[in-house]
């Protein structure tokens, strides 16, 4: 079994000697179960060079499992997966599945005999990413583009929260880091917390986390307003007889299906701390188009919604969008327009206004949604302050953190750094050379290739994935930048660090990942990454419409939804791995 530190605070302040040599010599470093601390961002433009005084309130998480910690399988897709019970074509029903075996990955450094009873734990955490909590009534969702694109609609999504309340009820149950039984320290969101940059959306999220009661509502208070009721084929209609494009592939017809999802939920809230990074849906109207168009603003609040449009015109629409040919919605806002008569009568919600980066910020400060802390979830009034949503916090006393805001507030789903950012992060990873680094961030390094100017920071350029990949690589410190956005596990190596990316939690197979940084004492460190589902079985039926039946639905509705990619879930080495790296 691998040694464990004892569970302690984190060190109250650093010094001028290497402290991560000094710690490793002396075995002084504990992990921190918990605590968690946000360093301050302050300068002219974004963020002053760190410092190691804490700036947020401490939290403490759930007390670790009784001694002695040891590494377990259960609740892991390490036990069992959900799987298509048969391979007939159509809707397949979902049950447990054969599990998904942890696989060493060498690419960086070779493994050495004997690290399992050396190996002490440095850091354990959950990354969440791309939960897309959806108000799936809201007028300004692009649904009628279902045939040129599965992500503008899918048949499941009216069933998000209870899909993302499923998830946390599973971190809940974990007993800890699964390969070293190590106690968890947090929960990271690495972006699209949202789905469509609508204050309804961002309350849910926060209740989610936090805990609380949720009413996924919008408009009418006890009568659903969206696509599914509207008659059409395009859309799977539950409730309705009419043999719809999703029936005919053999979608089941489910009474009370709609008002269930429009029900009342509770969410009991993580019982560990949780951070928040921003991804482009948190951002940008649609997750792409550039904010601040008072046209979109008034839209989203009132009583219009277009769910069809002519086939030539939806593709053609869909096509600029992917070329990033129209960024601020020009193009979008016309054919709103020209499709007036078209549109179908809802009930206005002020709910549904977009918020701003600042409305972000102040809402993960609000005190109601603090839940097991830390206070802002990493984001500070220095960030309010200074307009920015990019932060570093401690992780253990020898691991930071550093969360980045790739989204482009000129549009466009792909994303890039700003050049304040771009140095801010350098001048934060030599500040902190010798302590290791977690980066994280929503977009992957592939994706950051929009370049399109900030329109609050005239003059400023945009840095690509490409850059931000140079620049990690410069620091031999940085173990691994952790992001979402693909939908997609994908695990990279770039030379001296791990690139971990993660499956969303809409598209099957909704997954979240843990975590776990370990020292061989052997000149390697290995990171352990175990992908997990929601609580929910595996297993549905289509007449328990309770909380958890509807998250096990959510699921199952995923793996079935037309046009789904059935490649997200990646090879082997993208799922339950060690990776191995030499230590810096």
């Amino acid at each position: 079994m691998s040694r464990l530190r004892s569970v302690a605070t984190a060190a109250a302040a650093a010094t001028t000697v290497n402290r991560r040599t000094l710690l490793a010599a002396t075995g002084a470093v504990s992990l921190s179960a918990g605590i968690g601390y946000a360093l301050r961002p302050g300068s002219a433009q974004a963020a002053a060079a760190p410092t190691d005084v804490p700036t947020a309130v401490s939290a403490s998480s759930r007390q670790a499992p009784p001694a002695p910690l040891a590494p377990y399988e259960r609740g892991t897709t390490l036990s069992t997966v959900s799987a298509p019970r048969s391979g007939a074509p159509g809707y397949r029903r979902l049950g447990d599945g054969p599990a998904w075996k942890r696989l060493v990955r060498s690419d960086l450094a070779a493994p050495r005999s004997g690290r399992t009873e050396r190996r002490t734990a440095l850091a354990a955490f959950v990354q969440f990413t791309d939960l897309h909590i959806v108000d799936v009534q809201h007028p300004l969702r692009y649904e009628y583009l279902r045939s040129q694109t599965a992500s503008a609609w899918r048949p499941q999504e009216a069933l998000s929260v209870a899909g993302a309340i499923s998830l946390v009820e599973r971190v809940n149950a974990l007993r800890g880091a699964p390969a070293t039984g190590a106690p968890l320290h947090f929960v990271m969101t690495t972006g699209d917390n949202t789905d469509n940059n609508a204050r309804s959306e961002l309350e849910w999220f926060l209740k989610a986390m936090s805990g609380g009661r949720i009413t996924p509502n919008t408009g009418a208070p006890r009568r659903y307003e969206g696509v599914q009721n509207s008659g059409l084929k395009l859309y799977w209609q539950p409730d309705d007889a009419l043999r719809d494009a999703d029936k005919q592939l053999g979608f089941p017809h489910i009474d009370g299906f709609l008002e269930a999802a429009i029900r009342e939920v509770r969410s009991p809230g993580l019982n560990l701390p949780w951070y928040s990074t921003v991804g482009n849906h948190d951002a940008l109207p649609g997750g792409c188009y550039a904010p601040g168009d008072s046209f979109f603003a008034d839209f989203a609040v009132g009583g219009r919604k277009l769910m069809s449009l002519p086939e030539a015109q939806g593709a053609a629409l869909w096509k600029n969008v992917k070329k990033g040919g129209d960024p601020k919605g020009q193009v979008f806002k016309e054919v709103l327009k020209s499709e007036a008569r078209r549109m179908r009568s809802v009930t206005p919600d002020e709910s549904r206004a977009p918020f701003t980066p600042a409305e972000y910020l102040k809402a993960h400060l609000d005190p109601a949604h603090t839940g097991p802390g830390p206070f802002g979830h990493g984001y500070t009034a220095a960030n309010l302050a200074a307009g920015t949503q990019y932060y570093s916090f401690r992780i253990a006393d020898d691991v930071l953190g550093i969360s980045l805001d790739t989204t482009d507030p000129g549009g466009h789903y792909e994303g890039s750094l700003g050049t304040a950012q771009l140095k801010w992060l350098e001048r934060t990873l030599k500040a902190h050379k010798d302590e290791y680094v977690i980066v994280f961030s929503h977009h992957t390094s592939k994706t950051m290739r929009n370049l399109n100017p900030d329109p609050g920071r005239a003059g400023e350029a945009r840095h690509g994935g490409d850059e931000v990949l140079t620049l990690l690589g410069r620091h031999r410190n940085v173990l691994a930048w952790v992001n979402g956005h693909s939908h997609k596990n994908k695990i990279t190596p770039h030379g001296t660090f791990w690139e971990i990316s993660t499956a969303s939690h809409i598209d099957f197979p909704q997954l979240a990942r843990v975590i776990e940084l370990v020292d061989n004492h052997d000149g390697t460190i290995s990171l352990f990454t175990t992908l997990i589902e929601s609580a929910a079985p595996h297993a549905t039926d289509f007449a328990d419409l309770s909380q958890t039946g509807l998250a096990a639905l959510y699921r199952e509705l995923s793996f079935n939804a037309p046009g789904a990619r059935s490649t997200l879930s990646g090879t082997p080495g993208d799922r339950n791995t060690e990776l191995v790296l030499k230590k810096a």
